[in-house]
């Protein structure tokens, strides 16, 4: 199967469902057996969920991607344990990141909500202008396309994460900056939008949030 074929959704998927750590191999860059390069898709999925990785508080370098051909068995060998041992040394997902595993599930499960947007996103955002390794690395490694990230995702994975938190209980704005640890003036401004939206409602009554009818 080309690589290109790994889906973000694939990956978060994988990480959702404990696994500590995400190897993708692809053959090599500029040798694709296809015009469509799959692998340069693969290799910006790669960088874009370490993006989100790290926004949720999970060490990017679980994830890694490698290019080879079908003749580099021992070089195949060399990844893959030189990969195992680096997750080994991590240890198990979300323990050293000091992560609660269902505030993990919740944070992962929010991020594969987004996925189809950013497919669009990255359609039209964020994909390197030129096909190299070294193009693709220097672009995602950008300030300007960390802010860009900043600016598209971090407010719609932050949605995401406390229609997650509320699927569970009905929260206060305290109780959710708390548990995500978000500053409250920005769960503030982001719950007004949410309920503008009609995604969640505010209950006087008990001082909390709670999911708008169709979202449970």
């Amino acid at each position: 199967m080309c690589s290109g074929r790994v889906d973000l959704e694939f990956i978060l998927r994988a990480f959702a469902n404990g696994q500590d750590g995400v190897l993708i191999g692809g053959c090599k860059l500029n040798e694709c057996n296809y015009v469509t390069h799959g692998n340069f898709d693969a290799l910006a999925n790669t960088y874009i969920c370490k993006m989100i990785l790290s926004r949720i508080g999970l060490n990017p370098e679980r994830l890694s991607i490698e290019f080879m051909s079908g003749g580099d068995s021992n070089r195949l060998a060399e990844v893959i344990d030189g990969f195992t041992a680096r997750i080994r040394e991590l240890g198990p997902l979300g323990v050293a990141e000091g992560i609660e595993p269902e505030l993990l599930f919740q944070a992962l499960e929010a991020s594969r909500m987004l996925v189809p947007y950013l497919r669009l996103v990255e359609r039209e955002k964020l994909r390197a202008p030129v096909r190299s390794e070294e193009a693709y690395r220097e672009f995602y490694a950008s300030d300007e396309v960390s802010r860009l990230f900043d600016d598209l995702v971090d407010g719609n994975l932050a949605i995401s994460r406390i229609v997650a938190l509320l699927r569970k209980a009905d929260l206060s704005t305290s109780e959710i900056s708390k548990r995500l640890d978000l500053n409250p003036s920005e769960v503030a401004r982001i719950m007004n939008t949410s309920s503008r939206q009609g995604l969640v409602r505010y209950e006087p009554e008990r001082n909390c949030y709670t999911l708008a009818l169709g979202q449970t």
